[in-house]
């Protein structure tokens, strides 16, 4: 090993071990994370709080169903969970494939496929203003305000909650 090499490691090994001295990195209540996404043509933010993974690509298993939201179902980690298309949830006609699928927290599982990942960001909390659907089946909840414009932001329980009962599945047990 070269010294050139050895200073290096020497300065990597400080530099993690100073880390351990450093306090862990904590989210502040003045800021919120989200996905900026497009789901039937229309720009949307998800709150990264309530997801618990992205994935691109992710095979999906059509079912045969009257509920056309209803994508099929993927598996997640050795758990099968259902798929809804985003777009037809909130009303938009399905044009193309989607091909992201967000993770929902909470349960029942659910996972929820979009066209177009615009970027992730975090945005004081005075960007986001925050309101109710106008209807008990909305599932949009307040507005943020982002550089490339204002985006509805996506409630992903009220999502959930409209799926199941798509389905006909009323689940007293759904949590956010």
């Amino acid at each position: 090993m070269t010294d050139r090499m050895l200073s290096r490691v020497e300065r990597l090994r400080a530099d993690f071990d100073h880390s351990f001295s450093v306090p862990a990195r904590t989210l502040d209540d003045e800021a919120v994370e989200l996905l900026a996404v497009g789901a039937g043509g229309r720009a949307y933010a998800l709150r990264l709080s309530q997801t618990s993974g992205l994935y691109p690509d992710r095979p999906v298993t059509p079912l045969p169903t009257t509920v056309p939201a209803l994508r099929g179902l993927a598996g997640f980690a050795g758990v099968v969970v259902p798929v809804y298309d985003l777009a037809a949830l909130l009303g938009h006609a399905i044009a193309e494939e989607p091909r992201w699928l967000v993770l929902a927290t909470g349960t029942p599982p659910l996972a929820l496929a979009f066209h177009q990942l615009d970027h992730h960001v975090r945005v004081p909390v005075a960007d986001v203003v925050d309101g109710s659907g106008t209807t008990s089946r909305s599932c949009l909840r307040g507005m943020v305000r982002l550089p490339d414009g204002d985006r509805p932001i996506v409630d992903v329980p009220a999502t959930r909650a409209l799926a199941h009962r798509m389905a006909g599945h009323e689940h007293p047990e759904v949590s956010p």
